[in-house]
């Protein structure tokens, strides 16, 4: 009979990821000027405010208002009407230093033996159903959002749009896993008033809320999805846009209040858009605001990194890999595989948890170096998920009175890399 999975992603204008982009971005300036910077930064933004708070442990001082502005000018919150703009809302940063007693646990004489800045629970998935080793549903749900933002920005078409916007994607499975077909597509996207009601009557507004929905239902249809379909490089995930497909676009009708004045948003609130979309395991930490010493960030991006490589190896057609650490100690405490009884080796999924706590050095220290995390490369994990995007260098630029101009040339997504696949290979005889 098969079964019916669902993922759903968010827009960078959906106020959690505001807030998000928002603690990412003062934690790369920091790493620009400090790379040795401690920081956990968390960020509240609603009607006309952003609140930072956390703690941090820095030698370099950066505009930490300025960044949050800037970032949300970059995501396209100009405009009064609004509620929330860049050069207007009122920036409140609480900001305080780290604690000593964190500190002690994790900067070490020996950097190598640095130990976990806290304890916890981190995991890692892929599946071999797409090409970047991501759930189907996940990746197709960030899709839309993504060229839904690229529609924006150019400004050409669906000149209505504004940041805020959801989407949701529905695949079926045949019974071994096997994607089938997409079953429905929610697309929800703010939108300017763009049909006025005649008069002030009730009645006159549903006309024109109804007017709305029914072009941005035919806009999603005819100038999105067409597009997000070009954009995709296999020719079997393609073919799984059948006829028949469900779609709700702004199933109540109207989306015009949104954005922080619609809704509150929190650093890391979206932990499962972020991740797998609900496939595999979350061990509940999130990632934006917290330098690599956070397990939660970095221990997460290195199990990503090792399932990726192992199901890309052939070990398995899917793998979860779970990691736990204790604070201020530098091995992991304990290493699980689940293969999901999809294993191509002649190994218990114990057996291959313990080759892979022989092929990867697990120690905080070691995976910061071996992934190149001390570098301001956390502003673009920010929206459209940490995880399935594609490795890249780039030259950042920086500019503060303080610290002066800076050049950083750093590699984005560097836990995607398929570098370890002739290694696992070698060690596992596939």
């Amino acid at each position: 009979m098969g079964y019916l999975f669902t993922s759903e992603s968010v827009s960078e204008g959906h106020p959690d990821k505001v807030a998000d982009q928002i603690s990412d971005a003062i934690l790369d300036k920091l790493l620009a000027y400090d790379p040795n910077a401690k920081v956990a930064c968390e960020t509240l933004v609603t009607t006309g405010q952003v609140v930072l708070a956390g703690e941090v442990k820095t030698k370099a001082y950066i505009d930490m208002p300025l960044v949050a502005r800037q970032v949300i000018e970059r995501i396209g919150y100009t405009k009064g009407e609004y509620m929330f703009e860049s050069n207007s809302c009122g920036v409140l940063s609480a900001i305080h230093e780290q604690s000593a007693d964190i500190n002690r646990g994790v900067e070490r004489s020996d950097p190598k033996e640095q130990g976990a800045g806290d304890q916890g629970m981190m995991f890692g998935y892929a599946t071999n159903e797409t090409e970047n080793y991501m759930p189907l549903p996940l990746e197709l749900a960030h899709r839309i959002l993504r060229i839904l933002a690229d529609i924006r920005h150019e400004g050409k078409e669906m000149t209505y749009l504004r940041p805020d916007a959801k989407s949701q994607v529905t695949v079926e499975y045949s019974d071994e896993g096997v994607p089938q077909r997409i079953d429905t597509i929610v697309v929800s996207t703010q939108h300017d008033e763009f049909v006025k009601p005649v008069d002030d009557t009730e009645k006159a507004q549903l006309e024109a809320d109804a007017k709305m929905v029914a072009r941005i239902e035919v806009d999603v249809k005819q100038i999105l999805m067409p597009r997000v379909i070009a954009s995709i490089k296999s020719d079997s995930v393609k073919a799984l846009f059948k006829d028949g497909i469900k779609y709700y676009v702004n199933p109540t009708g109207k989306f015009v209040i949104g954005g922080p004045h619609g809704d509150s948003g929190l650093t890391g609130r979206k932990i499962i858009v972020d991740t797998y979309g609900g496939k595999g395991a979350h061990g509940g930490g999130a990632f934006s605001g917290k330098d690599p010493s956070k397990v939660d960030r970095s221990a997460a991006y290195a199990a990503r990194h090792i399932a990726k490589n192992m199901v890309a190896a052939g070990v398995a057609d899917e793998m979860l890999v779970q990691l736990s650490y204790a604070i201020g100690v530098a091995e992991p405490i304990s290493i699980y595989v689940n293969t999901y009884g999809r294993s191509h080796v002649k190994m218990t999924d114990g057996e291959i948890a313990e080759k892979i706590g022989q092929l990867f050095d697990l120690r905080p220290y070691e995976i910061e170096e071996r992934l190149k995390l001390r570098n301001p490369i956390y502003e673009e994990t920010a929206a459209y998920g940490h995880m399935g995007r594609e490795p890249q260098t780039i030259t950042k630029h920086y500019k503060s009175y303080y610290e002066g101009d800076k050049d950083v040339t750093v590699e984005l997504f560097t836990w995607e890399k398929l570098d370890y696949v002739d290694k696992i290979k070698e060690a596992f005889h596939v």
